[in-house]
Protein backbone atom coordinates (compact mmCIF):
# COMPACT_ATOMS: atom_id res chain seq x y z
CA UNK A 1 0.00 0.00 0.00
CA UNK A 2 2.82 2.55 1.00
CA UNK A 3 4.84 1.41 -2.18
CA UNK A 4 1.31 2.28 -4.43
CA UNK A 5 1.02 5.60 -2.48
CA UNK A 6 4.14 6.42 -3.61
CA UNK A 7 3.65 5.30 -7.05
CA UNK A 8 1.10 7.69 -7.78
CA UNK A 9 2.73 10.67 -5.93
CA UNK A 10 5.56 10.15 -8.42
CA UNK A 11 3.36 9.80 -11.04
CA UNK A 12 1.28 12.89 -10.13
CA UNK A 13 4.58 15.27 -9.97
CA UNK A 14 5.27 13.79 -13.27
CA UNK A 15 1.94 14.39 -15.02
CA UNK A 16 2.01 18.29 -13.33
CA UNK A 17 5.57 18.80 -14.71
CA UNK A 18 4.97 18.08 -17.90
CA UNK A 19 1.39 20.19 -17.76
CA UNK A 20 3.65 23.03 -16.01
CA UNK A 21 6.03 22.80 -18.76
CA UNK A 22 3.60 22.29 -21.73
CA UNK A 23 2.06 25.82 -20.10
CA UNK A 24 5.25 27.56 -20.31
CA UNK A 25 5.50 26.75 -24.05
CA UNK A 26 2.03 27.70 -24.79
CA UNK A 27 2.64 30.37 -23.31
CA UNK A 28 5.62 31.76 -24.63
CA UNK A 29 4.01 30.84 -28.09
CA UNK A 30 0.63 32.36 -27.65
CA UNK A 31 3.09 36.15 -26.40
CA UNK A 32 4.96 36.04 -29.00
CA UNK A 33 1.92 35.38 -31.73
CA UNK A 34 -0.39 38.10 -29.66
CA UNK A 35 2.00 40.82 -29.89
CA UNK A 36 3.97 39.53 -33.03
CA UNK A 37 0.97 38.68 -35.50
CA UNK A 38 0.01 42.15 -36.26
CA UNK A 39 3.35 43.07 -37.34
CA UNK A 40 4.00 40.38 -39.80
CA UNK A 41 3.12 41.16 -43.47
CA UNK A 42 4.39 39.92 -47.04
CA UNK A 43 6.79 43.33 -47.07
CA UNK A 44 7.79 42.91 -43.39
CA UNK A 45 8.89 39.13 -44.62
CA UNK A 46 10.47 39.81 -48.02
CA UNK A 47 11.86 43.57 -48.07
CA UNK A 48 14.93 45.11 -46.24
CA UNK A 49 14.20 47.28 -43.01
CA UNK A 50 13.74 51.10 -44.07
CA UNK A 51 13.79 54.20 -41.95
CA UNK A 52 15.63 53.42 -39.16
CA UNK A 53 14.30 49.99 -39.23
CA UNK A 54 10.96 51.46 -38.23
CA UNK A 55 9.96 50.57 -42.08
CA UNK A 56 9.84 47.49 -44.59
CA UNK A 57 10.90 44.24 -43.75
CA UNK A 58 13.27 41.94 -42.27
CA UNK A 59 14.50 39.53 -45.15
CA UNK A 60 18.08 40.26 -44.91
CA UNK A 61 17.84 39.10 -40.70
CA UNK A 62 15.94 36.00 -41.75
CA UNK A 63 18.59 35.10 -44.09
CA UNK A 64 21.74 35.99 -42.36
CA UNK A 65 20.13 33.62 -39.12
CA UNK A 66 19.66 30.85 -41.45
CA UNK A 67 22.89 30.99 -42.90
CA UNK A 68 24.63 31.33 -39.10
CA UNK A 69 22.45 28.40 -38.34
CA UNK A 70 23.29 26.22 -41.10
CA UNK A 71 27.10 27.01 -40.58
CA UNK A 72 27.37 26.26 -37.06
CA UNK A 73 25.61 22.79 -37.33
CA UNK A 74 27.38 22.06 -40.72
CA UNK A 75 30.90 22.71 -38.81
CA UNK A 76 29.53 21.04 -35.46
CA UNK A 77 27.57 18.21 -35.94
CA UNK A 78 30.28 16.23 -38.07
CA UNK A 79 33.15 17.20 -35.73
CA UNK A 80 30.68 16.22 -32.31
CA UNK A 81 29.75 12.90 -33.84
CA UNK A 82 33.49 11.92 -34.51
CA UNK A 83 34.36 13.05 -31.30
CA UNK A 84 31.44 10.90 -29.90
CA UNK A 85 32.56 7.65 -31.63
CA UNK A 86 36.34 8.32 -30.87
CA UNK A 87 34.80 8.44 -27.01
CA UNK A 88 32.50 5.64 -26.95
CA UNK A 89 34.32 3.25 -29.59
CA UNK A 90 37.89 3.48 -29.86
CA UNK A 91 39.38 5.75 -26.47
CA UNK A 92 40.98 3.41 -23.91
CA UNK A 93 38.83 3.73 -20.69
CA UNK A 94 40.39 5.13 -17.90
CA UNK A 95 40.30 8.37 -16.04
CA UNK A 96 41.14 10.57 -19.21
CA UNK A 97 38.83 9.85 -20.59
CA UNK A 98 36.25 11.03 -17.77
CA UNK A 99 37.93 13.87 -17.58
CA UNK A 100 37.69 14.74 -21.09
CA UNK A 101 34.15 13.94 -20.36
CA UNK A 102 33.51 15.61 -17.50
CA UNK A 103 34.97 18.87 -19.31
CA UNK A 104 32.74 18.40 -22.24
CA UNK A 105 29.89 18.21 -20.13
CA UNK A 106 31.12 21.40 -18.14
CA UNK A 107 31.82 23.54 -21.37
CA UNK A 108 28.36 23.04 -22.21
CA UNK A 109 27.51 25.33 -19.45
CA UNK A 110 30.19 28.31 -20.20
CA UNK A 111 27.66 31.62 -20.64
CA UNK A 112 27.50 32.43 -24.53
CA UNK A 113 29.42 35.53 -23.90
CA UNK A 114 32.35 33.83 -22.94
CA UNK A 115 32.12 31.92 -26.80
CA UNK A 116 31.42 35.55 -28.12
CA UNK A 117 34.76 36.33 -26.89
CA UNK A 118 36.81 33.51 -27.80
CA UNK A 119 35.35 33.88 -31.05
CA UNK A 120 36.62 37.31 -31.46
CA UNK A 121 40.27 36.64 -30.49
CA UNK A 122 40.26 33.74 -32.69
CA UNK A 123 38.49 33.75 -35.28
CA UNK A 124 37.58 37.61 -35.58
CA UNK A 125 41.17 39.00 -35.16
CA UNK A 126 43.93 35.54 -35.33
CA UNK A 127 42.85 34.20 -38.20
CA UNK A 128 41.39 37.08 -39.78
CA UNK A 129 38.03 36.65 -40.81
CA UNK A 130 36.62 39.50 -40.06
CA UNK A 131 33.31 40.23 -38.26
CA UNK A 132 31.80 37.99 -40.53
CA UNK A 133 29.56 34.46 -41.50
CA UNK A 134 32.06 32.42 -41.55
CA UNK A 135 33.49 33.73 -38.01
CA UNK A 136 29.91 33.52 -36.02
CA UNK A 137 29.25 29.91 -37.86
CA UNK A 138 32.12 28.75 -36.12
CA UNK A 139 31.65 30.66 -32.76
CA UNK A 140 28.70 29.19 -32.99
CA UNK A 141 29.57 25.77 -33.78
CA UNK A 142 32.06 25.54 -30.78
CA UNK A 143 29.13 27.08 -28.59
CA UNK A 144 26.91 23.79 -29.98
CA UNK A 145 29.61 21.23 -30.01
CA UNK A 146 29.74 19.38 -26.91
CA UNK A 147 25.77 19.09 -26.28
CA UNK A 148 26.27 17.51 -29.84
CA UNK A 149 29.27 15.75 -28.32
CA UNK A 150 27.26 14.76 -25.19
CA UNK A 151 23.84 13.77 -26.63
CA UNK A 152 25.85 11.40 -29.22
CA UNK A 153 27.65 9.78 -26.91
CA UNK A 154 24.02 8.76 -24.96
CA UNK A 155 23.04 7.52 -28.15
CA UNK A 156 25.52 5.62 -28.88
CA UNK A 157 25.59 3.65 -25.35
CA UNK A 158 21.81 2.68 -25.89
CA UNK A 159 22.72 0.79 -28.73
CA UNK A 160 22.71 -2.67 -27.66
CA UNK A 161 25.65 -4.64 -27.43
CA UNK A 162 24.46 -7.59 -29.60
CA UNK A 163 23.95 -5.76 -32.31
CA UNK A 164 28.19 -5.32 -32.20
CA UNK A 165 28.67 -8.79 -31.54
CA UNK A 166 26.57 -9.71 -34.22
CA UNK A 167 28.42 -7.70 -36.98
CA UNK A 168 31.47 -8.76 -35.16
CA UNK A 169 30.76 -12.49 -35.45
CA UNK A 170 30.12 -12.14 -39.36
CA UNK A 171 33.07 -10.67 -40.05
CA UNK A 172 32.49 -6.90 -39.87
CA UNK A 173 35.52 -4.58 -38.92
CA UNK A 174 35.24 -2.59 -36.23
CA UNK A 175 35.00 0.34 -38.22
CA UNK A 176 32.33 -1.51 -40.68
CA UNK A 177 30.31 -2.07 -37.16
CA UNK A 178 30.23 1.28 -36.42
CA UNK A 179 29.44 2.74 -39.81
CA UNK A 180 26.76 -0.21 -40.80
CA UNK A 181 25.56 -0.93 -37.57
CA UNK A 182 26.18 1.75 -34.71
CA UNK A 183 25.76 4.91 -36.06
CA UNK A 184 22.19 4.18 -37.89
CA UNK A 185 20.87 2.82 -34.78
CA UNK A 186 22.43 5.78 -32.98
CA UNK A 187 21.53 8.35 -35.47
CA UNK A 188 17.61 8.95 -33.83
CA UNK A 189 18.81 10.36 -30.77
CA UNK A 190 21.91 11.81 -32.11
CA UNK A 191 19.39 13.85 -34.36
CA UNK A 192 17.60 14.81 -30.88
CA UNK A 193 20.91 16.48 -29.81
CA UNK A 194 21.29 18.13 -33.32
CA UNK A 195 16.98 19.48 -32.71
CA UNK A 196 18.33 20.50 -29.45
CA UNK A 197 21.25 22.12 -30.62
CA UNK A 198 19.58 24.03 -33.89
CA UNK A 199 17.01 26.44 -31.29
CA UNK A 200 20.37 26.97 -29.55
CA UNK A 201 22.27 28.49 -31.99
CA UNK A 202 19.53 30.03 -33.78
CA UNK A 203 18.63 32.25 -30.99
CA UNK A 204 21.94 33.46 -29.64
CA UNK A 205 22.82 36.86 -29.52
CA UNK A 206 26.23 37.13 -27.23
CA UNK A 207 28.26 35.03 -29.88
CA UNK A 208 26.93 36.79 -33.08
CA UNK A 209 27.28 40.24 -31.44
CA UNK A 210 31.16 40.37 -31.49
CA UNK A 211 31.60 38.13 -34.85
CA UNK A 212 28.87 38.00 -37.02
CA UNK A 213 26.20 40.66 -36.63
CA UNK A 214 25.82 44.30 -38.09
CA UNK A 215 22.83 46.82 -37.07
CA UNK A 216 21.84 47.45 -40.16
CA UNK A 217 22.72 46.14 -43.95
CA UNK A 218 21.25 47.73 -47.50
CA UNK A 219 21.33 43.98 -49.08
CA UNK A 220 21.90 40.39 -48.74
CA UNK A 221 25.15 38.61 -47.40
CA UNK A 222 27.77 37.96 -50.80
CA UNK A 223 29.97 35.51 -49.03
CA UNK A 224 30.87 34.22 -45.88
CA UNK A 225 33.14 36.79 -45.00
CA UNK A 226 30.00 39.20 -44.73
CA UNK A 227 28.42 40.68 -41.66
CA UNK A 228 25.29 39.64 -41.36
CA UNK A 229 22.07 41.30 -39.96
CA UNK A 230 19.82 38.38 -37.60
CA UNK A 231 16.95 37.77 -35.99
CA UNK A 232 18.08 37.71 -32.27
CA UNK A 233 20.63 40.88 -32.86
CA UNK A 234 17.99 42.13 -34.37
CA UNK A 235 15.42 41.97 -31.75
CA UNK A 236 18.29 42.96 -29.00
CA UNK A 237 18.84 46.66 -31.19
CA UNK A 238 15.56 47.19 -31.56
CA UNK A 239 14.33 47.09 -27.88
CA UNK A 240 17.39 49.20 -26.98
CA UNK A 241 18.24 50.89 -29.58
CA UNK A 242 16.47 53.68 -31.65
CA UNK A 243 13.76 57.03 -31.97
CA UNK A 244 10.41 55.23 -32.33
CA UNK A 245 10.58 52.36 -29.18
CA UNK A 246 6.50 52.00 -29.54
CA UNK A 247 7.05 51.11 -33.46
CA UNK A 248 10.49 49.37 -33.02
CA UNK A 249 8.93 47.02 -30.11
CA UNK A 250 6.13 45.56 -32.30
CA UNK A 251 8.51 44.94 -35.07
CA UNK A 252 10.85 43.34 -32.58
CA UNK A 253 7.69 40.72 -31.10
CA UNK A 254 7.41 40.29 -35.19
CA UNK A 255 10.92 38.98 -35.00
CA UNK A 256 10.74 36.94 -32.63
CA UNK A 257 7.88 35.22 -33.71
CA UNK A 258 9.51 34.88 -37.04
CA UNK A 259 12.26 33.12 -35.09
CA UNK A 260 10.21 30.47 -33.47
CA UNK A 261 8.45 29.76 -36.85
CA UNK A 262 12.45 29.09 -38.35
CA UNK A 263 13.48 26.93 -35.46
CA UNK A 264 10.47 25.11 -35.72
CA UNK A 265 10.87 24.54 -39.13
CA UNK A 266 14.60 23.67 -38.91
CA UNK A 267 14.01 21.15 -36.36
CA UNK A 268 10.84 20.00 -38.41
CA UNK A 269 13.21 18.54 -40.62
CA UNK A 270 15.89 16.96 -38.38
CA UNK A 271 12.23 15.32 -36.51
CA UNK A 272 11.13 13.50 -39.90
CA UNK A 273 14.64 12.46 -40.53
CA UNK A 274 15.13 11.21 -37.01
CA UNK A 275 11.81 9.19 -37.13
CA UNK A 276 12.80 7.57 -39.88
CA UNK A 277 15.67 6.20 -38.34
CA UNK A 278 13.44 5.41 -35.67
CA UNK A 279 10.61 3.47 -37.38
CA UNK A 280 13.81 1.61 -39.36
CA UNK A 281 15.67 0.69 -35.62
CA UNK A 282 12.66 0.72 -33.29
CA UNK A 283 14.18 2.81 -30.82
Amino acid sequence: MKNKIIQNTAFTLIALTMLATLFFLASIIYFAAARGLPALSWEFITEVPRNGMTEGGVAPAIAGTFYLTMGAVLFAFPLGVACAVYLQEYSPKGYIVNIIRMGINNLAGVPSVVFGLFGLAVFVKFFGFGVSILSGSLTLGILILPGIISASQEALMAVPLSFREASLAMGATQWQTIRGITLPAALPGILTGLIISIGRAAGETAPILFTAATLYRKGYPTSIFSEVMALPYHIYALMSEGVNPQKQTAIAYGCALILIVLVGLMSSLAIIIRNKYRSVYGH
